[in-house]
């Protein structure tokens, strides 16, 4: 009997065989490397991809992983084309994390045109969920409806009724402005004007004097990462808070805090997915992180990749591996199967593609009140998933029925 060279090989280095069989999925983590939101996403982002793939182990459940990385400087038409080179020339099987409303909202639809998979950690419109909404979108750490549904709420509650927004001029301020005022109105507040700030502004002096000026009791910044940090900042030198304004951050992250510094942010109402010290499990992965990334904690938006990549390859492996190369079969899977990990505990994915799970509402420590570096927050209220996002039936999402 004749032994071909090819099966002798295969003979002698069954390794190699498998090699060459195991599927490989790629996701491509998609953010500002190096900007105004490097901080709260950035090499962050790219890490916690990585860590998911590691305890993951892919390669033990028959497919492998790979992670690529990609700055798409807050640009859309760099992000789309990053994503367009991502699908056709690299075979990337899902985009992930991708601060900016506007690049994620520009590059959804062409990965619905590819029927790949959009794993949404860090851009924050509630269209996302709503009238943009796609079979092949799944929305995990926030949006802005959650955001406004937190902070607004509590602020007016506790008689803040007056209020002036100062925005951000993109598809994410005016998103977050947007559900921030309905909400206001509704608990029987009032908004009494806005003003617009040039994305990635250095000073906002002139937007910070129109607010002063209004006499509004609340001044909402509508804006995130670093403009949030240079407005908190100039607010204080400007005297709105010595003058009896305050502040309300819509989307204020931990990183945030770390560059304003407890003396200036103490007091702020902030809300947001995911906090280090919740828990045994939070406490314990993310000194994990810090320790792989110069100390730094994560924020709410390097969680939520973390958590996202697991249960993308929580579907694949649950997923005839040809099948899975779909992104619309991918997220159906995805929302078949309840949620769960030791950063964001049990959850869903609905319809229309919003994780559920529970929101939290902090108020940021005095110094005196901190016992150590990345010892910001004091938990206020908890606010359960099924209270904290939008009605799938009020979102205008064409997937829902």
């Amino acid at each position: 009997m004749k032994i071909t060279a090819c099966a002798l090989a295969l003979a002698l280095f069954p390794t190699l065989a498998n090699a060459q069989t195991v599927p490989t999925f790629k996701a491509g983590v998609l953010n500002d490397q190096s900007g105004v939101y490097a901080d709260i996403d950035g090499p962050g982002s790219v890490l916690a991809a990585k860590m998911a793939v590691e305890d993951f182990n892919p390669e033990r459940r028959g497919f492998k992983v790979e992670v690529l990385a990609a700055d798409h400087q807050n640009k859309a038409d760099v992000g789309v084309n990053i994503t367009r080179k991502w699908f056709d020339v690299d075979k990337v099987d899902a985009v992930v994390d991708v601060p900016t409303s506007s690049v994620a909202l520009a590059i959804s639809q062409l990965v619905k045109d590819k029927d790949k998979t959009f794993l949404i950690d860090a851009a924050g419109s509630s269209d996302l969920t709503g009238k943009a909404c796609t079979p092949n979108n799944v929305h995990w750490t926030y949006d802005t409806w959650a955001l406004a549904n937190g902070t607004a709420k509590a602020v007016v509650g506790t008689g803040g009724k007056t209020w002036y927004f100062l925005t951000a001029d993109y598809a994410f301020g005016h998103a977050l402005a947007r559900d921030a005022s309905d909400i206001v109105k509704a608990q029987g507040g009032t908004v009494v004007g806005q003003v617009f700030a040039p994305f990635q502004t250095t000073d906002f002096s002139s937007f910070l004097l129109q607010a002063q000026s209004s006499k509004a009791q609340i001044i909402a910044l509508a804006n995130s990462g670093g403009d949030t940090v240079t407005s908190v900042k100039q607010a204080q030198e400007f005297g709105l808070t010595a003058g009896g304004q305050k502040l309300a951050g819509l989307l204020v992250f931990l990183s945030d805090v770390k560059s304003m510094g407890l003396q200036t942010a103490q007091g702020l109402l902030l809300t947001e997915a995911f906090y280090w010290d919740l828990n045994d499990k939070t406490r314990a992965w993310s000194k994990r992180f810090a320790a792989r990334n110069e100390g730094r904690f994560p924020t709410m938006n390097q969680a939520g990749v973390y958590a996202s990549m697991l249960h993308w390859m929580k579907a694949i492996d649950a997923m005839d591996k040809d099948k899975a190369r779909s992104g619309t079969a991918v997220v159906e899977k995805m929302k078949y199967m309840p949620t769960e990990d030791d950063l964001f505990g049990r959850g869903s994915i609905r319809q229309d593609g919003r994780t559920i799970h529970d929101m939290y509402l902090f108020e940021v420590k005095k110094p005196s009140e901190s016992k150590m570096d990345y010892d910001f927050y004091k938990l206020v209220a908890t606010i359960p998933g099924d209270e904290a996002f939008r009605p799938m039936d009020q979102g205008g999402c064409p997937l829902v029925k």
